[in-house]
Parts: C-alpha cells; sequence; structure tokens
C-alpha cells in the first residue's frame, strides 16, 4: 500500500501538480481547467462523479486506470451533480486506503452553510463558491505545493468551529479576501477550509 501512495502522490518537486476536476457542467469544466493550466497545473476533467471514481480505479471495473496508472495530487468536484454529488464522491475518495490522504475541494454556487459543514467534517480541504477566482485556485495549489512531498497535507489540528484560533490551513486561506464568509458575527471572517484531523493510519 504504501508504493500505490507514492506512486499517487509523488514529490511536488518531480514536477507540475495533477488535477482531477469533476463538474457535470461544460462551461464550469472549461473555466477551472483553464484555472488550473494557468496555475501551471496538469489537469484531467470528467463530468460526474461515477467517472471521476472510474479514472481513479474506484468503482470495482478491472478495465479502469486503477492506481497505477494515476497520479493525482488534488481532486476538485462539483457538488451538485446528477446522480452522484460531490459529498457522496468525497465519501467515497475517503473511504479508499489508496486515495484518502489526497485533498479534495468542494465547489459550488449555493451558499449553503449546512453543506459546507458536512463536507469541512467528510474531509474536504477546502469549499470554494462559484465562480471560483484565480486567486482561490492559486492559493489552494499554492499550498499543496509548499507541502512537505506527500505528507505535507497532513494536519495534526483537529478543526473546531467553537475555537478557530489556533494557526493553521484556515488561518493561513483567511488573510486572502474569499467570497465563502458566512459568517453573521463581528468576529473576524474565516474561509471555508478544513481546519485539520489527526489522520491515524
Amino acid at each position: 500500500m504504501a508504493a500505490a501512495a507514492d506512486l499517487l502522490m509523488p514529490e511536488m518537486g518531480a514536477g507540475k501538480l495533477h488535477v482531477l476536476a469533476v463538474d457535470d457542467s461544460h462551461v464550469d469544466r472549461k473555466v477551472i481547467e483553464r484555472l488550473l493550466k494557468i496555475s501551471s497545473c496538469k489537469v484531467t476533467v470528467v463530468e460526474s462523479g461515477s467517472m471521476a471514481l472510474r479514472y481513479l480505479g474506484l468503482d470495482g471495473d478491472e478495465s479502469s486506470i486503477g492506481f497505477d496508472g494515476v497520479k493525482v495530487n488534488l481532486i476538485m468536484t462539483d457538488y451538485s451533480m446528477p446522480g452522484m454529488t460531490g459529498y457522496e464522491l468525497l465519501k467515497k475518495i475517503k473511504e479508499s486506503s489508496v486515495f484518502r490522504e489526497i485533498p479534495v475541494v468542494v465547489m459550488s454556487s449555493e451558499n449553503i452553510l449546512t453543506r459546507i459543514d458536512s463536507c469541512l467534517e467528510e474531509g474536504a480541504e477546502e469549499f470554494l463558491l462559484k465562480p471560483v477566482k484565480l486567486s482561490d485556485v492559486k492559493r489552494v495549489t499554492d499550498f499543496i505545493m509548499r507541502g512537505e512531498g506527500k505528507n505535507g497535507i497532513r494536519r495534526s489540528l483537529k478543526r473546531s468551529r467553537s475555537d478557530d484560533h489556533t494557526p493553521s490551513l484556515t488561518a493561513a486561506f483567511s488573510s486572502v479576501s474569499h467570497p465563502c464568509d458566512l459568517s453573521s458575527s463581528p468576529s473576524p471572517p474565516v474561509s471555508h477550509s478544513k481546519k485539520s484531523r489527526l489522520i491515524i493510519d
């Protein structure tokens, strides 16, 4: 399993970040593909959650590519898709012993707090509101590129809604203007990103 994980999460210095983008909208797929390419990423786009699972080899189909042919550093998925939502795709990925370490970013045009919280609690790295901006893409990819190889995405802090003062990925993201602020209190806005959680192998 360690060898498979090494293949999936190559050292960042070895080349471009490879992003799997999932969206049922042709226009949105083109937009996110363009933003990722501007950010110097290699991009693979698919139009559904089931196609994403097939690409990753998680659909149980022996004819699919499988992890031995895939090197993915980041998955960006739309939330509202027919057949399988982005949340359901997120759960499938996080249930996989091979793919669970790969950061997943969920995107949506709907600013629904319960939906955002569910995705973050399930393990999403961040929840971005559409239209996704170049600054959103750059700070997500830059953070991953700055990670310590394949272990850079591991965190030791657990996300907390009541105590959000510990420096973390959330703190780093909150320094950048972000459209996802749902806070109605006078406290400083915090970007919708996963605080971190301890991953026990």
